[in-house]
């Protein structure tokens, strides 16, 4: 049992609220940048990829595909489509040639950056609108939502 003394209907309220306002605030950001960017933006399954391959550069598709937890054969036309586009590249395993690593390009590498830099201008200039108390509760929320993060990532 969870070391917690909040009781069921608590917690089923804070669920509610977490997935009411979690995807409104993705759908905030992605709205700013598909504002303000000056390049097609990649799907959002594209984007979810790129974003782990930054992190995890090297991962083969089958390391990706259940790290985003995607099937297989999704990831491999999600790779095939950012090849093509020239964001993600290929390399073969230098130990077993029949497996592919996954890198970003340059250009993908650049293109996140600025994609990350837009939405963390957009949101530092909505926090600056906000009170000090508003300030304060989020800055103590961040950890506990990382914390929520994974374990749901690690939830099956």
């Amino acid at each position: 049992m969870p070391p917690h003394s909040a009781s069921h209907q608590d917690i089923d309220r804070l669920a509610l609220g977490l997935v009411a306002c979690l995807p409104a605030l993705t759908r905030a950001f992605e709205r700013h940048v598909d504002q303000h960017y000056p390049h097609p933006k990649p799907s959002d399954a594209q984007l979810t990829l790129l974003r782990y391959v930054e992190t995890h550069g090297g991962t083969t598709v089958r390391d990706a595909a259940e790290a985003v937890r995607m099937k297989p054969n999704n990831v491999s036309a999600l790779v095939t489509q950012l090849t093509e586009q020239g964001l993600l590249e290929r390399r073969q395993d230098g130990a077993d040639k029949r497996i592919a690593r996954l890198h970003l390009t340059p250009v993908a590498q650049r293109r996140l950056g600025e994609v990350t830099q837009l939405m963390g201008e957009h949101a530092a200039q909505i926090l600056r609108t906000m009170t000090d108390g508003e300030l304060d509760a989020l800055g103590s929320a961040l950890g506990s939502l990382q914390s929520l993060r994974e374990h749901l990532h690690t939830a099956r």
